[in-house]
């Protein structure tokens, strides 16, 4: 999500504090140019791990080292890992949703856009709940993932989950699928929330399926490995800086 103006709400935060604070009454609405209107439910952005998919369950085994959760939103995963003991700091341009980590007692925590951030560096970079959406189009997948190198220590690794959305498209009798040929890429999406009839900025969203994130990542530097896929099209990977 992208930076709000004060004139455009922080809806996404908003939710959060209100179910932090006793107030949850609804869910986060949101509109997409793919899908009609859905809802985030917001409870479930506080959950627990054993509440968590397989998916995410995985990625928090995997974490080690300094751990750096990118758009921590509630913080659930931040939570999980400090609880552990491990040395983790919750990073969100939402500043309810820092707001809210805080309160939840995450000790470490940074209001930024992970495209701005530059402070430290760490041995894994979380990105979860189709984290690598924030690249935003599929044209800035490179540089996105050339900035996540300069967060890495040494033999570090991205634990990143998304989704092969060509489900969302109509199937024919052959089993392919029917997908705009307008020079984009399916997975490409724009998404607005609307929260107690305030609404957020129109934003994009990437969804990458598996095998071009495996290309961006042999043009970027980076292994690319599948770890384990969920029952919806969604997978987990983990990538690794390439030794020369």
């Amino acid at each position: 999500m992208q930076k709000q103006t004060k004139a455009m709400a922080d809806v996404f935060g908003m939710a959060l504090e209100d179910y932090q604070n006793g107030r949850y009454t609804e869910d986060i609405k949101t509109f997409s140019s793919l899908d009609e209107e859905d809802v985030i439910p917001v409870p479930y952005l506080f959950r627990t791990f054993d509440e968590m998919p397989k998916i995410e369950q995985k990625a928090l085994k995997l974490a080690k080292g300094k751990v750096l959760d990118i758009g921590a939103g509630a913080g659930s995963h931040s939570l999980y890992l400090q609880e552990k003991g491990m040395d983790v700091t919750a990073l969100d341009n939402s500043e309810g949703a820092i707001t809210v980590c805080k309160d939840r007692g995450i000790k470490s925590t940074v209001l930024n856009n992970v495209l701005d951030y530059s402070t430290e560096k760490y041995d894994t970079l979380l990105l979860l709940m189709n984290g690598i959406g924030l690249a935003g189009k599929l044209k800035d997948l490179s540089p996105f993932l050339q900035h996540l190198t300069s967060l890495l220590r040494p033999n570090g690794q991205i634990l990143l989950d998304s989704s092969d959305i060509v489900y969302m498209f109509e199937q024919d009798d052959d089993g392919g699928y029917w997908i705009p040929d307008d020079g984009t890429y399916y997975g490409e999406v724009e998404f607005e929330m609307e929260y107690k009839k305030q609404k957020s900025k129109p934003f994009d969203w990437v969804y990458v399926d598996i095998n071009t994130l495996q290309n961006a990542c042999e043009s970027n530097g980076f292994n690319c490995e599948l770890i384990i896929s969920g029952e919806h099209y969604d997978y987990l990977a983990r990538l690794t800086l390439k030794e020369y």
